[in-house]
């Protein structure tokens, strides 16, 4: 595979390419933007301010973890997916943010509501900046359809009543 050739990832117009090399950083920038959203807004999730580069691994391990261990956690924990209607997987997603916290020196997060409430952040953060830039599988569409056309009668103007 040559890196600059088709990604085959939607998001672009009809007949748009974008390489992989394109579609990966631009994925990176918005995790690691949602992941510094998180630590601004939710009060438990740090990092080394004078070591940005915690910051960089610790959003680019989180997006290899929910890329490739998320899949294998939300099939072995099915079950409690179906009956929670899908909220398990906030509670999947906060062990992962949990597990990066404790992985990656510099950035901290102190415990499970902290990292509960920071991958709630990460997710909205990142379905608002994926749909705004078109990247990923998240899509927003707005259709507006005209009203059904309305039965006349004979003069257009409805039933008569006589008095």
């Amino acid at each position: 595979m040559r890196i600059g050739y088709q990604s085959g990832q939607p998001g672009g117009k009809k007949g748009e390419g974008r390489s992989v090399a394109v579609v990966f950083l631009q994925r990176w920038a918005i995790n690691t933007l949602a992941v510094l959203v998180a630590t601004q807004v939710v009060p438990g999730i740090g990092y080394d301010r004078d070591n940005l580069a915690s910051l960089f691994v610790a959003s680019l391990l989180f997006g290899i973890l929910v890329t490739f261990l998320r899949p294998l956690i939300f099939l072995l924990t099915l079950p409690l997916v179906v009956v929670t209607l899908g909220l398990f997987v906030l509670i999947i997603n906060a062990g992962l943010l949990y597990l990066v916290g404790s992985l990656v020196k510099g950035f901290q997060v102190d415990g499970f509501w902290p990292a509960f409430w920071g991958a709630l952040v990460i997710s909205l953060v990142s379905l608002v900046l994926n749909t705004l830039t078109g990247t990923g599988e998240s899509r927003v569409r707005m259709r507006r359809s005209q009203p059904p056309d309305k039965p006349r009668g004979d003069d257009g103007n409805g039933p008569v009543i006589d008095v």
